[in-house]
């Protein structure tokens, strides 16, 4: 027997949508967080795109002091080697990639899906869109890092090698350090990726600079 889908909202830009965006908020927050975000994103009526935000888990989250809150995975230490919970990360992929089933079934191709996510929800879209067996339209990885980048050329998919990645940093974020998402670039480019880097002067969140570009990469990817 299947499992239920996580629950999501969902935020359609017309009426026929031939494209989809999943996209995963980061710890505490919910997808409510960054459905607002799509009208700023002001995108041609033209392009039909269902952007999917779903809710994560409530899960003990250890450096937290052991309090419950929606989580992608536990965060047991900021050390970056052990920061991401590998058994929590995969549970989550294996969630997301259920929803990802579930559009294709609907009628969205593969190749006009993209996995987006910002912090953990990165961790995510990073873990699972680098290891999808069909062939995504991109990832977008918002103020994030990889968890265990030494397994991606083991597990890495051959119909993922060319994917479009949209890797985006603030320069002054006191959460996930800048390091850790040029960490994630330089491990995407040495195992023969082509991913974008965008630096903006910002913290742990977006700013709207940002955001247009966002627009333009995801018509890009989509139109």
């Amino acid at each position: 027997m299947s499992e239920a889908l996580l629950p999501f909202v969902e935020v359609n830009t017309n009426d026929n949508p031939t494209a989809c965006v999943i996209w995963m908020h980061g710890l505490g927050d919910s997808g409510h967080g960054f459905s607002p975000i799509v009208p700023e994103l002001n995108l041609p009526d033209s392009l039909g795109i269902r952007f999917i935000f779903p809710h994560a888990p409530t899960r003990t989250v250890t450096i937290n002091n052991n309090m419950k809150m929606p989580a992608w995975y536990d965060i047991k230490s900021l050390d970056f080697n052990s920061r991401a919970d590998l058994s929590g990360v995969e549970e989550s992929a294996a969630s997301i990639k259920a929803i990802f089933d579930a559009q294709v079934k609907a009628g969205i191709a593969p190749d006009k899906i993209v996995l987006a996510g910002f912090s953990q929800g990165g961790v995510i879209a990073y873990h699972l869109g680098l290891r999808l067996q069909h062939k995504i339209a991109g990832i977008m990885a918002l103020s994030t890092y990889m968890c265990e980048p030494d397994l991606l050329n083991e597990q890495a998919s051959g119909e993922n090698r060319q994917v479009p990645i949209f890797i985006a940093h603030g320069t002054q974020d006191p959460v996930v350090p800048p390091v850790l998402g040029e960490m994630a670039y330089k491990t995407l480019q040495d195992a023969g990726y082509k991913p974008e880097f965008h630096e903006y002067p910002m913290q742990h969140n977006v700013c709207m600079k940002e955001l247009e570009d966002i627009s333009a990469w995801l018509q890009q990817q989509l139109a």
